[in-house]
């Protein structure tokens, strides 16, 4: 292939590649938490049964309390929010004003006589009348609902006992990727005996369910059709 053609051929294939969906990075404020390495071995424990770090609680709760354990989250999230709004008003004015009398006679439509004016209509009677409306009318409804589960790992212990948590799900199905985030703050005492809580109990929290690939990029707007449809396209 001559150069000249790959030089024409060069910019259809990067904007193609740029129009392609890239794979979503991987948010690092969701980012997984490990729990921390326990501490070296002294050597006046070595070959002792109990090991600083490696115990093992027979009778202990197996709920989620420190970094690095996991905690299960059901989300049970709905939403419903409406708001209507109408406004109707109106306005008119009318004036008027009657024919003024001067030397002893009043002026009407025609030429009053005796006088030494010109010729015409010499009425002086004057009417002003004005109406203004307006009709306003607007309506607004939006519900979600989310429901599944995602599992995630304690972040930190705050010193009230409280734990931050934060994670995120990727499911690779035919089409593109299918992603669920997840971050906030809950408390130990709602935590169920089977190491889960719901969603409505996550205080501070960010749920984000997205999408890459082709059936996400075809509910996608292009550029264009955003223009025309922004708040600067004055028509």
């Amino acid at each position: 292939m001559q150069i000249s053609q790959m030089t024409r051929i060069l910019p259809v294939v990067l904007i193609v590649g740029g129009c392609a969906s890239a794979p979503e990075p991987h948010d690092s404020r969701f980012a997984p938490s490990y729990p921390t390495p326990p501490s070296p071995l002294l050597g006046t424990n070595v070959g002792a049964i109990y090991q600083p770090g490696m115990a093992i609680m027979l009778f202990q709760d197996n709920r989620a309390y420190r970094v690095g354990d996991t905690l299960t989250v059901l989300l049970t999230e709905t939403t419903n929010a409406s708001k209507s709004a109408n406004t109707t008003t109106d306005k008119s004015n009318s004036t008027s004003i009657a024919n003024p009398t001067l030397f002893g006679r009043q002026f009407a439509n025609a030429q009053p006589k005796g006088l030494p004016l010109a010729a015409g209509d010499l009425s002086l009677g004057f009417e002003l009348g004005s109406e203004h409306s307006f009709a306003g009318s607007g309506t607004s409804q939006q519900s979600n609902r989310l429901s599944g589960s995602i599992t995630v790992t304690v972040a930190e212990v705050l010193p009230n006992g409280n734990l931050v948590v934060r994670g995120e799900k990727w499911l690779t199905l035919n089409q593109g990727d299918e992603y669920v985030r997840l971050s906030g703050i809950v408390r130990p005492v709602d935590i169920f005996s089977d190491n889960s809580i719901p969603s409505t109990k996550v205080a501070d929290a960010r749920i984000e369910y997205g999408g890459k690939g082709a059936v996400a990029d075809s509910n996608v707007m292009g550029w264009l059709s955003r223009f025309f449809q922004g708040r600067f396209w004055p028509f």
